[in-house]
């Protein structure tokens, strides 16, 4: 019977994301990884696999925690102005005040250049895209059933404008844009995305 743990999974996964995001990750050795994370190798490769399937799993976490959290803003505001600045508000803390210091979108800063070069990520970061846009799009439609929308809202359409702006947010956290700018600009972005 093996030895107990002696480190937190969780947030040694976290710390491993870090370090991917700002190294990227042909550029994030085994040594930057287990000296972040504060475990040994054999510990690595035991609880996590080799560094391709840390890097999955890292990026499985963002998907499931991180990129989430603008979503989860999105459904639980009342109306949906509210629910598109919410969902807008959220984008600029994530992009600019992540618990790791890292700025702009793990996806779309760093994992995006790897795609092609490392098996399962082009799966995982298209699947991430699919997964936002439906349910960007289920929120919009739902406003359309209960009557706060027209029926001819172009929900499909503007789920794909809204995750664009998304983007749009993150590469500018990402290049040090001002945070306060970016909020500045919400309601105005809310507008036209509701525009008929």
């Amino acid at each position: 019977m093996g030895r107990p743990r002696k480190f937190d999974y969780g947030t040694a996964l976290i710390k491993a994301m870090s370090v991917f995001w700002a190294k990227g990750y042909e550029g994030a050795s085994l040594r930057d990884l287990t000296g972040a994370m504060g475990i040994t190798g054999p510990s690595l490769y035991a609880t996590y696999g080799d560094k391709r399937e840390l890097y999955l799993k890292a990026i499985d976490h963002y998907c499931e925690a991180d990129a989430c959290a603008p979503l989860v803003a999105l459904e639980e505001a009342e109306n949906i102005e509210e629910a598109l600045q919410a969902f807008l508000l959220e984008v600029i803390h994530s992009a600019t005040d992540h618990e790791s210091g890292a700025k702009g979108c793990f996806l779309a800063s760093s994992v995006a250049t790897s795609i092609g070069q490392v098996d399962g990520v082009d799966s995982r970061v298209q699947a991430a895209v699919v997964h936002a846009e439906e349910k960007i799009e289920a929120r919009f439609q739902a406003e359309i059933d209960k009557g706060n929308l027209p029926k001819h809202f172009p929900a499909k359409e503007r789920a794909s404008l809204l995750f664009d702006i998304r983007q749009g947010y993150m590469f500018r956290g990402r290049v040090g844009v001002d945070k306060e700018k970016m909020q500045n600009e919400v309601s105005g972005r809310v507008k036209m995305l509701l525009a008929c």
